[in-house]
C-alpha cells in the first residue's frame, strides 16, 4: 500500500512539475538562434534581421550562433541535441531540407516544429567569366569541358540543379563550399565557373557588376534582370525556390512554440521586414505562419524528390 501511495505521490509531483514548467514565464533568458551556415549568407541575414525584430517583442536577446558544416546538418544537430525548452531555435534552409530526399539521412522532419517560413527567393546560376556572358555560352562551353559549379553541399537543391543539367549532357560538376563567402569568391577567383545562389544573397556583387545571372530558376523572368531568361522558357522545367524557415525542436511545450511563432509573425508584419524582403529580391508574400508551414514543407519535399538522385 505504501508503495502505491509513493508511486501516486511521485506521479503527482511529476505532473505538478510539468504544469509549473508550462506555466513558467517564457522567455526569461536569451534564446540561442542557430544559423547552420557561415556568416554573410542568406540564412545568416534572415536570422539576424528576425532576431533584431523579435528581441523587441520578447524582451530578451537572441544571439545568432553560426555553426557551419555538412550542408547545414552540424548546426541542425546542435539544436536537436539541446533540451526542448524553447531556448534554442534554428534556421532551416532549403539546402539542408533537400537532404531529406535521401533515405539514409539520420534526422527526420518529425523531429522539428516549423515556427514560420520567413523568406522565399528565386535562384540562379551566376558567373563572372566574360566568356560565359549568356546561358547559350554556358551550354556551348559545358558541352566541350566540365564546368565547376560552387554549391552549398551534395544532396542540396543546388546539387539537384547541377545534376539536372548534367543528365541533359551539359557537363556541370558540383563543388561544395560550406561558407557563403567561399562560394562567392570561388567564381571571382576562377576556382569555379558558375555559382548557384539566390539573387538577394549576392546583391552587392550584382550591383558592382562583379557577377551576373545567366539563367533564373523561376516561372518567369525577374523584373530587375529582364535580360536573364528563366529556365522554364528555355525548356528546363526545374524550379526549387530557396526558403528559410525557423525551427523549434519537437517536444517543446506548445505554448512556448506559440510565443516564438507569434513573435516571428509580428516581425514579418513590420515595415522593416517588408523592406528587407524587397532588398533581398524575395517574394513579398514570403511569410508563412506556423499553421501553414508544415504543409508548405511537405509540398517542397515532394517537389525535391522529383529531382533527387536515387541511391
Amino acid at each position: 500500500m505504501q508503495i502505491v501511495k509513493f508511486g501516486l505521490a511521485s506521479a503527482l509531483i511529476a505532473c505538478g512539475a510539468a504544469a509549473a514548467l508550462a506555466q513558467e514565464k517564457y522567455p526569461t533568458r536569451p534564446i540561442e538562434f542557430i544559423v547552420p551556415w557561415g556568416p554573410g549568407g542568406g540564412a545568416d541575414q534572415v536570422a539576424r534581421k528576425s532576431a533584431q525584430l523579435m528581441e523587441k517583442e520578447l524582451g530578451v536577446s537572441l544571439p545568432v550562433i553560426n555553426v557551419a558544416g555538412a550542408t547545414g546538418q552540424t548546426g541542425l544537430n546542435k539544436m536537436l541535441t539541446a533540451p526542448p525548452d524553447g531556448y534554442t531555435i534554428s534556421v532551416m534552409t532549403g539546402d539542408t531540407f533537400g537532404l531529406l530526399t535521401d533515405a539514409s539521412t539520420k534526422w527526420k522532419l518529425e523531429e522539428l516544429i516549423p515556427a514560420a517560413v520567413m523568406i522565399k527567393q528565386p535562384s540562379a546560376f551566376f558567373t563572372s567569366d566574360p566568356k560565359l556572358a549568356t546561358w547559350a555560352d554556358v551550354e556551348r562551353e559545358a558541352k566541350s569541358r566540365p564546368l565547376k559549379v560552387a554549391i552549398t553541399g551534395f544532396g542540396s537543391p543546388d546539387d539537384m540543379h547541377v545534376n539536372f543539367f548534367a543528365n541533359k549532357g551539359i557537363k556541370l560538376v558540383s563543388v561544395p563550399f560550406a561558407k557563403p563567402a567561399e562560394r562567392y569568391t570561388a567564381i571571382l577567383g576562377g576556382h569555379a565557373d558558375l555559382l548557384y545562389e539566390q539573387l538577394g544573397d549576392v546583391k552587392s556583387f550584382l550591383e558592382s557588376k562583379k557577377m551576373r545571372p545567366v539563367i533564373l530558376f523561376a516561372d518567369q523572368r525577374f523584373p530587375v534582370f529582364p535580360d536573364t531568361p528563366s529556365g522554364k522558357e528555355l525548356g528546363h522545367d526545374i524550379v526549387i525556390n530557396q526558403f528559410r524557415a525557423v525551427m523549434v525542436k519537437a517536444g517543446t511545450d506548445a505554448a512556448r512554440v506559440k510565443v516564438i511563432s507569434d513573435a516571428l509573425a509580428k516581425a514579418a508584419a513590420t515595415a522593416d521586414y517588408k523592406a528587407y524582403l524587397v532588398d533581398q529580391y524575395a517574394d513579398p508574400a514570403s511569410f508563412i505562419p506556423a499553421a501553414g508551414a508544415q504543409a508548405f514543407l511537405r509540398s517542397e519535399l515532394d517537389k525535391m524528390r522529383k529531382f533527387a538522385i536515387k541511391k
